[in-house]
């Protein structure tokens, strides 16, 4: 990225960002009129808050890595913390504006209006408080294992069971650790997984900074193979050098490309494809369904890894029988997923178009802020067989 745009972009975060935190201070602070000295330590805690989001951002790239995690730690959680207030908030202002409005309030005397402001503010910050907390502790806490039961007309008989667990969305950097990744691996090989999909978004830094955290994915135990493909935050941390690090690991990646399985004398296809941004990165990279499907065995089934649910109309086009992605994180913070909505069709589970199926994971581990509202994370084992799609 050249250097004017770096400064576009964070000329863009510090607008945000004030312009967000004066709407916090006006109706969190101001408007409740909190008396002395409580005003000034809401007024300087939010300036030290508003102040750690660029931090957190910057930190990895200027500071030492020890204390680029705990500055991150704090401008993250705030980060969440934030958009939670201004989703309560902007319901308390709709609630508010509707009551006047259906009681035919033309305006509000100075007491009840400094009720209602102080009534607005507790009940934000309350309930903001209890759902931030809830929201790190459901993101922090060990991953579950998610069973997902797929059923794949073509599958041969033989092949009823076979397991296949996905891994999406790790996002292995500042705030997620080698721990993390070993425990995760721990619960995979418990699984005792015919296949392991990574489904793109493993990582959020270089191959120097992260190689150590992501190393214990290479003792991954599987049947028929560890397989993988890009996703978005793959090309902006180095692409090449992470396929590099992951093969000398022992993943497989799919670029465009099938791979035929067998077991027990049967076939599977699995194929993958790069992420649906990556043309924008060129070095040859870029999604190519139709050379991923070349020369394939119509009669076998055949299981597409693609990063972006987006990219499902043309798998089906390509008679893909699953589908498997994720991107989404299942929204990670209710109610972000409405927003991912927009540009994604389907946000996460199982669904079914046609001949055609797709899930989507919400997400082994979390970007940005540590928090999951109504979006756990999920250690997916999709457990196949071979009878008829409903």
């Amino acid at each position: 990225m050249s250097f004017g745009r770096i400064l576009i972009f964070f000329g863009v975060i510090f607008g945000l960002t004030l312009g967000t935190h004066y709407y916090l201070w006006a109706r969190l602070i101001r408007d409740p009129m909190l008396p002395s000295p409580w005003r000034q330590v809401a007024t300087a805690a939010l300036i030290v808050l508003a102040i750690s989001i660029p931090a957190s951002m910057l930190a990895w790239r200027i500071l030492p890595r020890n204390i680029a995690i705990p500055v991150s730690w704090v401008g993250y959680v705030w980060m969440g913390s934030m958009f939670v207030l201004l989703v309560l908030l902007w319901g308390g202002e709709l609630a508010r504006y509707s009551w006047m409005k259906y009681a035919s309030l033309t305006s509000v005397s100075g007491g009840r209006r400094e009720f209602l402001a102080q009534l607005l503010a507790g009940g934000a910050g309350a309930l903001g408080l209890a759902l931030s907390g809830w929201g790190v502790w459901s993101a922090i806490r060990p991953v579950e294992v998610k069973r997902v039961p797929v059923r794949l007309s073509k599958l041969p008989a033989s092949l009823n069971g076979l397991r296949l667990v996905q891994l999406s969305d790790m996002h292995v950097g500042l705030t997620i650790g080698r721990d993390f990744v070993e425990d995760v691996v721990r619960k995979v090989n418990d699984l005792e997984p015919d296949i392991v999909a990574i489904t793109g978004d493993l990582i959020d830094g270089s191959v120097d900074d992260l190689g150590h955290a992501v190393a214990p994915l290479g003792e991954i135990r599987s049947t028929l193979g560890t397989y993988f493909v890009t996703g978005n935050h793959e090309y902006y941390s180095g692409a090449d050098s992470w396929l590099g690090f992951l093969q000398s690991i022992g993943i497989r990646t799919l670029r465009n490309e099938h791979v035929a399985l067998e077991k027990d004398g049967e076939t599977i296809h699995l194929a993958g494809v790069d992420d649906w941004t990556a043309h924008q990165f060129g070095n040859g990279h870029g999604a190519d369904m139709t050379r991923a499907m070349a020369g394939r065995d119509t009669t076998k089934p055949v299981v597409l890894l693609a990063h972006q649910p987006v990219q499902f109309d043309e798998a089906r086009e390509h008679g893909v029988d699953l589908q498997i992605s994720g991107h989404t994180h299942g929204g990670q913070i209710f109610p972000f997923g409405v927003l991912t909505r927009l540009v994604q069709p389907f946000l996460s589970g199982l669904h079914q178009r046609g001949d055609s199926q797709i899930y989507v994971s919400s997400g082994t581990g979390y970007w940005g802020p540590p928090m999951r509202i109504a979006a756990p994370a999920e250690i997916t084992l999709i457990e196949l067989d071979g009878k008829a799609v409903a």
